[in-house]
């Protein structure tokens, strides 16, 4: 299959979803999924999931956070910390809690199908936890609702979230081995991320300001997009370095940028590019669903999705 064959099937089944399920009252991230379920490797069959491809998908979800953090100024943030340190923390404390009970009494009620020691159910419960950030948000967004009351405290818990994956990614792991320096470790690590994030937020504003100050006085629309990638991309890859996500830094970007009298410009330039490629991660996820696995353990299928909720 050739790079414009690729193209086009991915274009035809992204427009067909979102048209079919427009029509159908439905959201659009709907039908990327499903579109993205038929033409996987799994029903027909037409694509196949690389590296590449989850790569760029993924560039949909830093751009949508960019969005998302040009919405969400500094002195907004602060007012938010309740929503951020409070609710976002009891969130993850209280799931994990219960998610790890919970899984443990599956193994008890069904010892035939569900066979998981302690140690796999914390780090199950762990991955309970998580939110996908790009669904999440973009429903609110469609909805308009992410200014409302309820919006903010989702959002709180989004970037807790985000901030949570440093200690889950360095205690899932050691609950495979004693470690004795596991705590120091942990310790270490955030210490290491919250530097790294307060250092973007308070030293970035002023820098953030000087320097897109210097690229519009060039008066070039193609150099000030080109600054944006830059440094959507550049904040982005600080904190996966960091051991963060990619889409928290993406968020601080966005948020620096709110503070520079380049805003408005901003937002009109960057919303084609997460637009689409949010889209293509719809599509990515749909294609990784594999229905026979669906099928084949539906009873366990149907007890994960449905306790949950």
């Amino acid at each position: 299959m050739t790079s414009l064959d690729f193209a086009l099937i991915y274009l035809l089944a992204a427009v067909f979803g979102v048209v079919l399920f427009r029509s159908l009252k439905l959201p659009s991230m709907l039908g990327y999924l499903i579109v993205g379920v038929i033409v996987g490797p799994h029903v027909l069959g037409m694509i196949h999931t690389s590296a590449n491809v989850r790569w760029l998908a993924e560039l949909g979800v830093v751009f949508l956070m960019f969005v998302i953090g040009l919405e969400f100024n500094l002195p907004r943030l602060r007012a938010m910390r309740r929503h951020v340190l409070g609710l976002g923390l009891l969130q993850v404390v209280l799931t994990m809690a219960i998610g790890t009970l919970g899984i443990l009494a599956l193994r008890w009620l069904m010892p035939d199908l569900w066979q998981l020691s302690w140690q796999g159910a914390l780090a199950l419960s762990g991955v309970l936890v998580m939110s996908s950030t790009a669904i999440v948000v973009k429903l609110l967004a469609e909805r308009l609702e992410i200014d409302t009351e309820h919006g903010k405290r989702v959002i709180g818990v989004l970037l807790f979230q985000d901030l949570a994956v440093v200690p889950l990614l360095i205690l899932i792991p050691s609950l495979s081995a004693h470690h004795n320096d596991m705590a120091e470790t942990l310790l270490l690590a955030m210490l290491k991320a919250a530097a790294v994030v307060a250092l973007l937020l308070t030293g970035g504003q002023r820098l953030m300001k000087f320097w897109l100050t210097i690229v519009a006085r060039f008066r070039s629309e193609e150099l000030f997009v080109l600054n944006l990638l830059l440094v959507t991309l550049g904040l982005a890859w600080v904190t996966e370095q960091a051991g963060l996500s990619l889409a928290l830094g993406a968020f601080i970007a966005g948020m620096l940028v709110s503070e520079t009298p380049y805003k408005q410009h901003v937002e009109a330039e960057i919303r084609p590019f997460h637009d689409l490629l949010l889209g293509l991660f719809f599509i990515t996820i749909g294609m990784a669903l594999d229905w026979h696995e669906v099928l084949r353990h539906w009873q366990l299928v149907l007890v994960l999705v449905t306790i949950p909720v």
